[in-house]
C-alpha cells in the first residue's frame, strides 16, 4: 500500500471538497463514523443468528378441506389422450 504524506492528503481533501462541497463533509464524516463503528460492532459480536420460524396460534389452527364436493371448478380445455 502506498505512503500518503501530507501533500497527497492535502491534495485528497482538496478534491473530496470540491466533489461534495464544505456544507455536507460533517454528514459524510458523520455516516463514515457511524459505518466503522457499526462494523467493529458487528466483528465483534459472538451472537448466533436464530432462524427457526414462529409458531403463532393462528399457524397452529388448519381450516379443513373438504375433497368430496366441489363447487367452483369448471373445465377450460379438454385435452384428448391418444
Amino acid at each position: 500500500m502506498p505512503n500518503l504524506g501530507f501533500g497527497e492528503l492535502v491534495i485528497v481533501f482538496l478534491i473530496v471538497m470540491l466533489i461534495f462541497g464544505a456544507g455536507r463533509l460533517p454528514q459524510i464524516g458523520e455516516g463514515l463514523g457511524k459505518a466503522i463503528r457499526n462494523l467493529k460492532r458487528g466483528l465483534n459480536t459472538d451472537d448466533d443468528i436464530d432462524v427457526t420460524p414462529e409458531v403463532t396460534a393462528a399457524d397452529k389452527q388448519v381450516p379443513k378441506q373438504s375433497a368430496s364436493r366441489v363447487d367452483d371448478a369448471e373445465v377450460v380445455d379438454k385435452v384428448e389422450s391418444k
